[in-house]
């Protein structure tokens, strides 16, 4: 009877500690801010460069619309704040997720303010919005990203898993600059070091 009833205890004791040590691995993936909190999806942030500057979305010459995702250094502000909306459940390391603006911006009133890739470009595959948001599959295959560990802190990188079917090139988002001027977020070689702030 005793042992009948230790083998019990070392079974319920397993099974109920194994939750424990999948919840602690599972928190551990989970972005963090620059506080050390786990970035929500109800919650805007700025990415903030590593190397300063902010993140901004601006026309560009001779176009207005859609606008790109560009680096702007020498300017007080964090920038604009983004909301972040992953494929599901957690903001995660590896984990497909959009990007877009957290407040409406009027300036393109007929695109959308999420980001995606344009991969018709010519001189570079840069960072634009008009993406889409959700819809996993092809035809948002250009709209998806994902935050990955990099050295102490973070990068994006474009390399979707919600389209197994889709052809699609695997690159980091660093900076390219475009026309001697604009620094443009594009898929690059070098990522760009980034971290999070609560807006």
């Amino acid at each position: 009877m005793k042992c009948t009833i230790m083998l019990a205890l070392l079974l319920l004791l397993a099974l109920s500690s194994q939750p424990l040590f999948v919840s602690s691995k599972t928190s551990l993936n989970q972005v963090l801010d620059i506080s050390g909190k786990k970035l929500r999806t109800d919650s805007d942030y700025y990415i903030i460069p590593a190397n300063g500057g902010d993140i901004s979305l601006e026309s560009s010459i001779g176009e207005s619309c859609p606008l790109h995702v560009v680096v702007v250094k020498h300017r007080q502000g964090l920038g604009f704040p983004l909301r972040l909306a992953p494929v599901k459940g957690d903001i995660r390391v590896s984990t497909d997720l959009n990007i877009m603006l957290g407040n409406y911006d009027d300036r393109c009133p007929n695109y959308s303010v999420v980001w995606k890739i344009d991969p018709y470009s010519k001189e570079a595959t840069f960072v634009t919005t008009n993406g889409i948001l959700g819809h996993p599959g092809s035809n948002s295959i250009h709209s998806w990203f994902k935050i990955e560990k990099y050295e102490d802190a973070y990068k994006l990188v474009y390399c979707p898993n919600v389209c197994p079917s889709c052809n699609h090139v695997c690159k980091d988002i660093g900076i390219y600059k475009y026309k001697n001027r604009e620094m443009r977020l594009a898929l690059t070689n070098v990522p760009l070091k980034i971290k999070f702030q609560q807006a």
